[in-house]
């Protein structure tokens, strides 16, 4: 198979740091799981061989879109000012964003203040409940494998790889680009 998996075990001893203010997935509107408006991201982080860079990634949930950005650390700050730079272009397109339960995404209140949205979290070892940026994520590690070391992977080839993602047709668009999508539904709105 394209995508190799490992049995995933949930960490008995592991302290997760609690993020204040979160605001659970059962509460985000309904019409984001009907994924008929433009606006709606989920975001997350791939990490490189540990201490050489971290991923973060954001997927739109209407039209596939798909966003990558090399950050040096998995810090809540560093993270937060990422994702800030990467949806401000499109910042009247962002009306919710899903996040997992990492600690990385503890500034998710100023990410909302900044972009004006609604932040939102899915519920503990439910990756499924983001499962278009997961899937993301493992269509970027045929580019980037795990255990990369992410100082010798260059800005050029990460954003071929985004380009590669976001220009690969998608039988759910009518076997349409993302990227190409995206941009109809900007001017359209």
């Amino acid at each position: 198979m394209r995508q190799g998996h490992k049995r995933y075990r949930r960490g008995r001893n592991s302290v997760t740091k609690q993020i204040v203010n979160l605001i659970s997935i059962d509460e985000r509107p309904a019409v984001v799981d009907t994924r008929e408006r433009l606006g709606d991201w989920e975001a997350d982080t791939v990490l490189g061989k540990q201490g050489t860079g971290v991923l973060v990634t954001l997927s739109e949930r209407k039209n596939k879109l798909y966003l990558v950005k090399r950050v040096l650390s998995k810090k809540a700050d560093v993270v937060k000012d990422a994702i800030i730079e990467m949806l401000t272009p499109y910042k009247e397109h962002v009306h919710t964003i899903t996040f997992d339960n990492g600690g990385e995404f503890a500034g998710h209140e100023a990410i909302a203040k900044a972009l004006d949205t609604k932040t939102y979290f899915a519920h503990p070892y439910s990756s499924w409940e983001r499962g278009l940026n997961e899937n993301f994520n493992g269509l970027l590690r045929q580019y980037i494998p795990k255990g990369t070391d992410l100082r010798s992977v260059s800005n050029e080839h990460i954003e071929q790889a985004q380009t590669r993602i976001n220009l690969r047709p998608r039988k759910c668009l009518g076997f349409r680009q993302p990227r190409v999508v995206f941009e109809e539904l900007r001017q359209a709105a």
